[in-house]
């Protein structure tokens, strides 16, 4: 029978981790407990993080949003769509009430998946993975969390205490291609932000490569287009070879595999028609929010 650690602050979970580096974590368990169910997994040492109560903050200052390792998606969803409303409008895919209930930001980063429909947002957004250790704590762009399929760049000891995140200056949308709109594990997924102040562009793709992905050279060719025609300044249709442009780079960023949930080849052809939508929504979203 496995260990079974409940610490109930957050330097008691960091003293406990260090103290069994090799413990399995337990966030919200909704991947952890299909694994064991299944016989993937048979964790000897399992941390339970759940009664936590510092990973449940969400706060704001500064333009920024620190969203606590163990804000679920269901207060993701009802607390953060004005400030971070692609990660809220992703969390409204994931599963069913009870999961999103129960599943955490903090969880789905941990496995990093990459068909993890946190992941995306975070990406587009440009956000900061806060990690933590007994010996102290660091801030990892998300970029550069990701480093294999379901490997993140944690070191041993450490636990994700928050993800930090700019509030929103414009336009943030998700859309993911499944079986069905929601509790379907993507066959691939796309994020885009729209900045009107900075004038920047952000991407995420999902199950589209080894690891979550940006378009940087979309995010470019986007953003130079929209400035070298003055298209920030003013509402207008865009340019039918922007939006194909920017869709094609997007497809061309991915990196494919065929699997059970589909071929390489449609994952391109969905991430363009979805690269096409999101850009037409955000788009739109932008001269509403005028």
């Amino acid at each position: 029978m496995a260990a079974f650690l409940g610490p109930v602050s957050w330097t008691e979970a960091l003293a406990l981790r260090a103290a069994h580096p090799d413990a399995v974590v337990l966030a919200g368990g909704t991947d952890l407990c299909v694994d064991i169910n299944f016989g993937r997994l048979r964790p000897t040492t399992v941390l339970d993080l759940t009664r936590v109560p510092e990973l449940t903050a969400i706060e704001r200052s500064n333009g920024s949003v620190r969203i606590g390792a163990g804000v679920t998606y269901q207060r993701l969803l009802d607390e953060l769509a004005a400030d971070a409303p692609g990660l809220a409008a992703a969390a409204r895919t994931v599963g069913s009430p009870q999961i999103r209930n129960r599943g955490t930001i903090g969880g789905n980063l941990g496995t990093a998946s990459p068909a993890g429909d946190c992941h995306p947002p975070l990406l587009a957004a440009g956000a900061h993975v806060e990690v933590a250790s007994a010996a102290g704590s660091r801030l990892i762009p998300i970029a550069e969390f990701f480093v294999a399929p379901k490997r993140s760049a944690l070191a041993p000891g450490e636990l994700i205490a928050a993800v930090h995140i700019r509030r929103a200056a414009g336009p943030q949308v998700f859309a993911k291609v499944g079986t069905r709109n929601a509790m379907v594990i993507a066959v691939c997924s796309v994020a885009l932000t729209l900045d009107p102040v900075t004038r920047l562009i952000g991407t995420g793709l999902g199950s589209a490569g080894p690891v979550p992905l940006r378009a940087e050279a979309a995010e470019w060719f986007l953003a130079a287009a929209l400035a070298d025609r003055g298209l920030w300044d003013r509402p207008a249709d865009l340019p039918a070879d922007v939006v194909s442009g920017f869709a094609d780079l997007l497809a061309a960023a991915a990196l494919p595999i065929d699997d059970v949930r589909g071929s390489a080849a449609y994952r391109r052809h969905a991430l363009r028609v979805l690269a096409g939508r999101a850009l037409a929504w955000a788009w739109s979203d932008l001269w509403e929010m005028e």
